[in-house]
């Protein structure tokens, strides 16, 4: 279908998986079936006039490329319209969405109520950076709705998470928060690495924002670094877009492209994670070297009827805890072959990671301990391998373990 062949709902009944193809499609006069890559800086006006025009805002088109691009412009669509959102604003990377959204909204005597189950960067960037601009922010724990209601102030204008949590998979109730920072005059703000708009939609339980790291599983294959703010476009014109526009934090239209082909088998690509990382968890959890796996597809998950409320499938990512603290941890990863040890994930290829001395290294050891990040917690991004051939390798690191 041709672009201006198209009613204007044209897209309004179709499913996730043909968006993840057919959004956001403007072909150009070459008529190319895949979408065009458009690597320029700038952009040529038709008169003097045409230009001050869209320099205004009263008239729509190219600028410059640190604001629009064609092919970003494409990507935006496209996610905007996964995540059931009315446009998207597109970043550098996924910590870029976050400061988008931080410096784009709140002003200097604003305060966030967040989770303390969220990404360590995250926690420096709230604490160590927004805090020197005189923004505020009270960690509380992911599930527990109270201490969210406690924590508001007069000056609250913000609540944040991660669902599920990096890296226990704790999960937030997104309805119940909704209504909580409403009633507070607050936006609520949901970042959905973990989950993809192929699993959930935050914005569908009353999420105002939706944060993405497109660098995880939208890219998909560990290529490229990328993130998406998606929401009203009221919201994100109030500020987050004017962001990007002043201060620069842009996604490349290489990277977009590339992030682009990687929405196209997201869908797919989501299952068969999900069910490799069920498979992998239910094995782990009878292993008598673990003392617990985190995962909201196992029953003793304490959020798993909630997961599945919210989500369609549990995810990919999942934790367990070794007995013997640090040693037996580094002894499990170092014995692995297969495995890729790095703190990446939503990658094809299957990670792992020591969160204690990697991702949440430079987090106090009393809020690691408060986050129940202990020295023995490993977390595994499940990718697309065969099973059997997974658990072969984590094999390794159990002899490993037991020949200490």
């Amino acid at each position: 279908m041709n672009s201006k062949d198209r009613h204007p709902d044209w897209a309004a009944h179709l499913h996730p998986e043909t968006l993840a193809i057919r959004a956001g499609i403007h072909r150009t006069r070459e008529q190319e079936h895949s979408e065009a890559i458009f690597p320029t800086s700038s952009f040529v006006f038709a008169s003097a006039e045409e230009a001050a025009e869209r320099f205004a805002g009263r008239a729509p088109g190219n600028i410059y490329a640190r604001f629009t691009n064609p092919t970003v412009r494409t990507f935006e669509e496209r996610l905007a319209a996964l995540e059931g959102a009315e446009a998207c604003v597109a970043t550098a990377s996924g910590m870029a969405a976050c400061l988008t959204v931080f410096m784009g909204l709140l002003k200097a005597g604003d305060h966030i109520v967040a989770s303390r189950a969220i990404f360590g960067t995250t926690v420096q960037l709230l604490t160590n950076i927004l805090g020197r601009f005189g923004v505020e922010t009270t960690f509380v724990p992911l599930a527990d709705v109270a201490s969210w209601r406690t924590a508001l102030r007069p000056n609250t204008r913000m609540l944040f998470l991660e669902t599920p949590s990096n890296p226990l998979t704790e999960i937030g109730d997104i309805r119940a928060l909704a209504a909580l920072a409403h009633a507070h005059a607050a936006w609520l703000v949901v970042d959905n690495c973990f989950c993809t708009p192929a699993l959930q939609q935050p914005l569908q339980f009353g999420a105002d924002l939706v944060i993405h790291s497109a660098t995880k599983y939208l890219d998909g294959q560990g290529r490229t670094l990328g993130g998406a703010v998606c929401g009203s476009t009221e919201l994100l014109n109030s500020g987050p877009r004017n962001f990007v526009r002043t201060a620069g934090p842009s996604l490349s239209p290489f990277n977009a492209w590339v992030q682009l082909k990687g929405l196209e088998t997201l869908g797919l690509r989501m299952e068969r994670h999900c069910a490799n990382a069920q498979r992998i968890a239910e094995w782990l959890e009878a292993r008598p070297e673990v003392v617990r796996v985190y995962y909201p597809g196992l029953r003793n998950h304490p959020q798993q009827a909630l997961a599945a409320l919210q989500q369609r499938l549990p995810g990919a990512i999942l934790s367990f805890d070794l007995r013997g603290g640090q040693a037996a941890a580094w002894t499990f990863v170092d014995a692995l072959r297969l495995l890729s040890l790095t703190a990446n994930l939503g990658d094809a290829k299957t990670t792992i990671t020591h969160p204690a001395s990697t991702t949440h290294s430079r987090v106090g050891v009393e809020a690691r301990a408060a986050a129940g990040i202990g020295d023995g917690l490993l977390r595994i991004s499940v990718g697309l391998e065969h099973v059997d051939d997974l658990r072969d390798d984590l094999e390794r690191g159990f002899a490993a373990l037991a020949a200490r």
